[in-house]
């Protein structure tokens, strides 16, 4: 018998390569844009760590007084009485069910579901119906919940991770647009642009506030001497 006779793959193992090979050009892709997600939000960061030297420190008592209002409403919303619904509650059960981390057949499945655990319970805590409905769904249609052996379970996996991977890649493309559009992102994009002709951008804004507060500040001190202070 011919020892070089090479086996043919199964139908089912060419479709397995050929998605394994499909995954591995998405989870290359999705690299890329983690990394460029993470290098925008880095250097937006950086940018609003010198706004906030150069500006928002000419905001502090606004700051004070908003920071006196988050305080205020967390006490208010702490002291709301928690009170689910019977359908929340049937709801729970069923997640925690399927993702509770008793079930879990090693380690980093445990973890897994420790995470996926501690999201219920916020959202139990929140009210929050759809959010679970959410979690279930995302925990149902992931690989972690296919079980067994063969290479019909393990292209059900690679199938499972491609979709993943795919919604993972509209999500960053999305969280790109969003960012973009954001007060922070244009600011930053203004101040760029103005650094390019030699215009200081952020220094002409401290200088206009400057100016605005010791004008505040003679009409404050005109109205102590009219009232005699």
């Amino acid at each position: 018998m011919d020892k070089n006779i090479v086996r043919r793959l199964t139908p089912e193992e060419e479709e397995l390569e050929k998605k394994r090979s499909e995954l591995a050009g998405l989870e290359a892709e999705l690299t890329q844009r983690e990394l460029d997600l993470a290098t925008l939000h880095a250097e937006l960061h950086a940018f609003e760590r010198k706004y906030q030297q150069m500006i928002g420190i000419r905001f502090s008592e606004l700051d004070r007084i908003e920071a006196q209002i988050t305080e205020y409403m967390a006490y208010l919303e702490a002291s709301k009485d928690f009170k689910p619904s019977d359908d929340l509650k049937k709801l729970y059960r069923e997640v925690a069910k399927q993702i509770h981390p008793d079930l879990a057949t090693n380690e980093a499945e445990r973890l897994r579901r420790q995470d996926l655990m501690a999201e219920v319970n916020q959202a139990y805590e929140d009210g929050d119906e759809a959010r679970l409905r959410s979690i279930l769904h995302r925990w149902q249609s992931s690989p972690e919940s296919v079980k067994g052996e063969g290479i019909a379970v393990e292209l059900i996996r690679v199938l499972r991770q491609i979709s993943q991977s795919r919604d993972r890649l509209r999500g960053i493309e999305e969280e790109l647009n969003e960012v973009q559009k954001t007060e922070l992102y244009q600011l930053k994009y203004q101040v760029e642009n103005a650094e390019k002709m030699g215009q200081d951008l952020l220094e002409e804004m401290a200088m206009e506030l400057d100016e605005k507060i010791a004008e505040a500040q003679d009409r404050l001190e005109e109205i102590k001497e009219k009232l005699g202070y």
